[in-house]
């Protein structure tokens, strides 16, 4: 019998239940080889970047439409290795959309799409009263959020540019109230943009003039949100004050800093990286972006994009009445 069911060599239906059972065997190796692959690459990504994405957090999804045929031959019946092949390339590109899902690395949105992004932010901030974005670098679009929807945070309106190419992960809200921050990433490289909203001092006057110590704080917090003991050397290598006409006469401070991150494997990455700093409402709000030693000479023109576009409101706007027409408004 060779182990398959239902098989009698006189049985035209027996032999195709034995070809089925291969098929079956066949596929399912597969899926064990994919599912192996898949966890072995996260593990890897994850230890390597040292960035998991919050369970917590919602991440913003491209569909993905899939569609295939199996060949039949000349009386109309699939035949056995082209059924395998159909069948096998099936589970092959599910099992490969499992793994982009689960990993947060989709396929990259159209420029048109882009264009359509910048002047929906600009729709939303002449409903908010604010001045809009005059323009977005090629290859960028910005992304508009409320930050603090949840009963446990006060709300704050933040803005910033992000490669189109990059995940973008928002807080997610239930009866408990808010959890996860804004953030936008190429997490598989590495490459992220995270804003952390630093309240141990509450707001800061005069933050342009504040004390270095004041960024090295909030940045140490920033980065070491998943515990004290994930990185060493940090350092604030340069403090730079914005007064540009762009700022709107708002106080602005772009920090350089670098550190090295100690990964669950054992391993120390060297990771650089730009913040933009700022205080609005009872709070320091930082967006710090960073890459590994070696990508940062090729992101660091990207890396300092993201933080010279971000803006923070809290203060003046009505969250509670004109959030919820914008947002009805505009999805």
């Amino acid at each position: 019998m060779g182990g398959c069911w239902s098989c009698t060599k006189s049985s035209t239906e027996s032999k195709e239940g034995c070809l089925l059972q291969k098929d079956f065997d066949f596929i399912f190796t597969k899926m064990k080889l994919s599912a192996s692959v898949c966890i072995f690459s996260l593990m890897a990504t994850h230890s390597a970047s040292g960035f998991m994405l919050s369970s917590q957090q919602s991440t913003k999804k491209s569909p993905l439409v899939l569609s295939a045929a199996p060949l039949e031959n000349d009386n109309g019946v699939v035949a056995a290795d082209t059924r395998r092949d159909f069948m096998s390339k099936t589970m092959a590109t599910a099992m490969a959309t499992a793994a982009t899902a689960a990993s947060g690395v989709l396929a990259a949105p159209s420029p048109a799409h882009a264009a359509k992004g910048t002047d929906k932010v600009n729709a939303m901030l002449k409903a908010y009263g604010l001045p809009t974005i005059p323009s977005v670098s090629n290859g960028m679009v910005p992304l508009l959020e409320v930050w603090g929807k949840g009963k446990n945070r006060f709300p704050l309106l933040v803005l910033m540019n992000h490669p189109i190419t990059w995940v973008v992960t928002l807080p997610s809200n239930d009866v408990n109230g808010e959890d996860g921050t804004i953030q936008a990433g190429e997490y598989a490289k590495g490459d992220t943009a995270t804003l952390f909203v630093y309240q141990d001092e509450g707001h800061v006057d005069n933050i342009a003039t504040a004390d270095k110590s004041l960024f090295e704080r909030a940045l140490i917090k920033a980065i070491s949100q998943k515990g004290s003991n994930i990185y060493q050397n940090f350092k604030v290598t340069k403090v730079v004050p914005q007064d540009g006409p762009e700022y709107g006469g708002k106080q602005y401070v772009v920090c350089d800093f670098k550190y090295e991150l100690l990964t669950g494997a054992g391993f120390e990455v060297d990771r650089r990286g730009v913040a933009a700093i700022t205080s609005e409402g009872p709070a320091v709000e930082v967006l710090w972006a960073a890459s590994t030693r070696e990508r940062f000479k090729k992101t660091e023109g990207t890396l300092r994009d993201i933080t010279s576009s971000f803006r923070v409101w809290a203060d003046g706007l009505n969250f509670s009445e004109e959030l919820a027409k914008t947002e009805e408004r505009f999805g």
